[in-house]
This record gives C-alpha cells, structure tokens and sequence, in this order.
C-alpha cells in the first residue's frame, strides 16, 4: 500500500523518501518519539476526536519540556492539505513527534475500511505476557519492543492481547472489553486510554450497562468480548487463544454498542480545519 511522508517545519511541507510499506515500518525509521494514529471520515474532512489525538502529542511534550517544531494550529492546517491527495477517499494518518529534537512527521496511506464480515462474524485473538513500559504516553519505542509480536498478527489472528499474570490489559493496537451479563469489564491501570475507548464507556452507561474497572482474567466468565480501536470501531471478539468466549458469536452488547459508536461518529465527528 502507497506510504506518503512529510516533515512538518515551520517553513512548509517537505516529503520524506522511504522505502516503508506500512505505518509501522515508516516510524521505526525515525527517532523515538510520540504518536498517534486515526482515520478521516465523511471523505477526508473529519476526525472523531481530532483534539484529543493532537494532545497526545502536545501534552506530553510539554511534560517533558520537548519542543514542537510548529504548534497545533498550524499542525491541523498541513494535515488538511496532505490528506487532499486520497480524497474523496479516507485516509489513515500517523503523527510522530520526535523526542530527541521536536521534529514532526505525517505519515499517511489510504483508508481500507474492514470487511463487514469482520463485524458479522466476530475474530479470532491471541494473547501474549506483555505490558507496555510507559502506558500513559503513546511511545514509538513499544512498536519497535513488540515487534516480533505484531507479527503474529495475520489469518489466524486478528489482533495480540497483552496480558499481565494472566489478565488481559489492553490489544497490542486496540483497548480490550470483557462482558459479563449487561457488565462491562476493562483495565484502567496499565493501558493506553484511546479516544475511542471514552466514547464506547460513555455510550455503554447510556445503554444501561454497569462498568468495572479491572483488568478481566482469561479463565473467567465472558459472556462477550470486543476491542476498539478509531480506525475500527467495534470489534467482536468470538475467541481467545483458540477458545470461544461466550457462544462463540457476536453478542447483542457489541452489536449494540457498534450501532451507537457509528451515529456518534456522525454526529460528533470534528472537522480538520473549523
């Protein structure tokens, strides 16, 4: 798939040549950093959450008295120009903010949105024993650190599961829910909080489900499971190292909670450029 990659400097847009494939590739040829990673909706114009993506970046960076090479104002204003070269296609965007020096990078290809039997039919997942060292800051040094994980994902596995003592934390790239009855069950210490990860709390209250904050154990009671991620929504899990959760079919709570995702995706969605 076609990689485009810009640094952003205070003087313009300069294209970076690479040889990468994939978002990850492009951003293990940079120095460690900061990242975050979405897609564009409604044809390349609109970001669920586009604010919070920027803070992870800028927030951070002031913690650690790092320096952007341009505000996020002027960020917002190149991302707008760059994502034109897929429209009226959606684009899957990747920001990385160096920590050695402030520079920013754009890496972006075109949006494939997931087959529908993905949704339909639910995946398969493995788990591994690992955890992030930093949770709280989405750092480019867990995407080198896990690397030789990630590369179990394929066929027979749509996504890793990191686990602690045998308790899932969080998806290699997704956040990690539990069902139990209207119960909902995920980890709040350990894991990267993702943007769509408040929505999908603030939505599952909404549809009267209880939440507990813990991270679920593997050999307990799952009625369902599900990950989300921005560019995926909500995804049924139907089994977990080879053994089905629940029936081993989409539960009514994740096929609840996608409806509801997507209309608050169309409603609440943010422009790129107001």
């Amino acid at each position: 798939m076609t990689i485009t990659a810009t640094q952003i400097t205070p003087s313009g847009n300069t294209p970076v040549q690479t040889q990468a494939n994939t978002l990850d590739e492009f951003t293990r040829e940079l120095p460690q950093g900061l990242y975050t990673t979405f897609s564009t909706l409604s044809h390349g114009v609109r970001v669920l959450g586009f604010h919070a993506h920027l803070e992870r970046l800028y927030v951070p960076a002031a913690e650690l008295s790092i320096s952007p090479a341009v505000d996020a104002e002027t960020l917002r204003s190149r991302i707008a120009v760059l994502v034109k070269i897929n429209q009226p296609g959606e684009s899957r965007v990747r920001l990385i903010l160096t920590k050695n020096n402030g520079n920013i990078f754009i890496c972006i290809q075109p949006f494939e949105p997931l087959p529908k039997t993905v949704y339909e039919d639910g995946v398969k997942v493995i788990t591994v024993e690992m955890a992030r060292q930093t949770p709280r800051l989405k750092d480019t040094g867990f995407i080198s650190d896990s690397i030789e994980q990630r590369k179990q994902v394929g066929k027979d596995a749509f996504e890793v599961l990191l686990t602690k003592s045998g308790c899932v934390l969080e998806g290699m790239t997704s956040n990690f829910y539990a069902v139990n009855g209207s119960k909902l069950i995920t980890a709040r210490r350990g894991i990267l909080f993702g943007v769509t990860r408040r929505v999908i709390l603030r939505l599952a209250r909404g549809l009267g489900m209880s939440i507990e904050y813990r991270a679920p154990a593997l050999n307990e009671k799952m009625t369902e499971a599900f990950l989300t991620s921005s560019s995926r929504g909500v995804v049924p899990i139907v089994s977990i190292d080879g053994r089905l959760v629940g029936k081993g079919k989409v539960g009514q709570w994740a096929g609840m909670l996608s409806k509801a995702y997507q209309a608050y995706v169309e409603e609440r969605s943010e422009k790129i450029i107001e």
